[in-house]
């Protein structure tokens, strides 16, 4: 695991300013107590790297004081940027979620931007909330954890349970999700398996998921209209929250040129804390179910988290 020391801790009693070095800060469940920034919300506690003030001091021209960027913590042996909502860093004594990376840039209510004409912290700085209360100081350690998110392929078909043929739908759904979370600079657990198209089972298996904190179920086959294409009424019924948007606009885009993707009864919504999507069984419909999937699956973890995203 990455260590990350804590060069500085930093506290100002009003937005839109530097703030200034003490020995130590107290965090608690709405941030830094006696902070500016603290509050029942997911930009709690700002960090900022020495690797970036730096950069930024040969820019300026001048040493840049930690506190200036009005980062509550300043670290010192990871480029914090490079980090991903929901990555953790752990201490001795407190615990932080990393929820935002960046943010908008106050301009002239910025005391640094109006002397610089620039600064770091949109683009390099930050933020968590506070999931361990307890002190920081400088000198602390803390340990660099990403989440890695749990991905579970169910394929569904009565033939290819019984080894009858090579089932291509599921293994085609892991590589694509493993692919997506390398290209977002994730880390994906991916487990497939095959089982009939019994409601019975769909039902165990979905409950385990829920259960055991996986964190987005893929399905595939079993959408149709044929006399066992039983997948949709059986996610549906374990839905806490229907999320009918996707799927219908992948079947109006996709309808639109082969009018038989508009027989697919696909359903998708929130288990618990689990996404769960049903997709059609052909290598072809996993591909175009995936491209507009993938394009709200951050935002998705991100609302189901609290974290305002917008």
């Amino acid at each position: 695991m990455e260590q990350i020391v804590v060069k500085s801790v930093n506290i100002s009693e009003k937005k839109g300013t530097i703030k200034l070095p003490v020995d130590r800060i107290k965090l608690d469940f709405h941030g830094v107590q006696g902070d500016a920034h603290a509050g029942s919300w997911h930009r709690q506690v700002s960090l900022l790297g020495t690797e970036s003030i730096d950069k930024f001091s040969e820019e300026a021209g001048r040493k840049i004081t930690f506190g200036e960027f009005a980062e509550n913590i300043t670290t010192e042996g990871a480029l914090l940027y490079e980090m991903r909502p929901f990555d953790r860093l752990v201490g001795e004594h407190v615990e932080l979620e990393v929820t935002q990376i960046g943010k908008k840039c106050h301009g002239d209510n910025c005391s640094i931007f109006r002397e610089v004409g620039n600064c770091v912290m949109p683009k390099e700085g930050i933020f968590a909330r506070v999931l361990k209360s307890g002190n920081v100081q400088e000198g602390d350690v803390l340990t660099y954890q990403p989440r890695i998110f749990k991905a579970l392929v169910i394929t569904l078909s009565d033939r290819a349970s019984k080894g009858e043929y090579e089932d291509k739908s599921g293994p085609l759904l892991a590589k694509l999700l493993t692919d997506f979370f390398t290209d977002e600079k994730r880390k994906v657990e991916v487990e497939t398996i095959v089982i009939p198209d019994e409601a019975p089972v769909l039902q165990y298996r979905l409950q385990e998921a829920r259960e055991t904190g996986v964190d987005m179920v893929f399905t595939t086959g079993g959408t149709g209209i044929g006399p066992r294409d039983i997948t949709p009424e059986v996610v549906a019924q374990m839905l806490d929250k229907e999320l009918p948007g996707i799927m219908e606009m992948i079947r109006m885009k996709y309808g639109a040129e082969k009018p038989n993707a508009l027989l697919s009864r696909g359903v998708a919504g929130v288990m618990g804390r689990t996404l769960v999507f049903t997709l059609p069984g052909s290598p072809k419909a996993v591909h175009e179910y995936c491209t507009e999937i993938f394009r709200i699956l951050n935002h998705a973890f991100l609302m189901i988290a609290g974290i305002d995203g917008h």
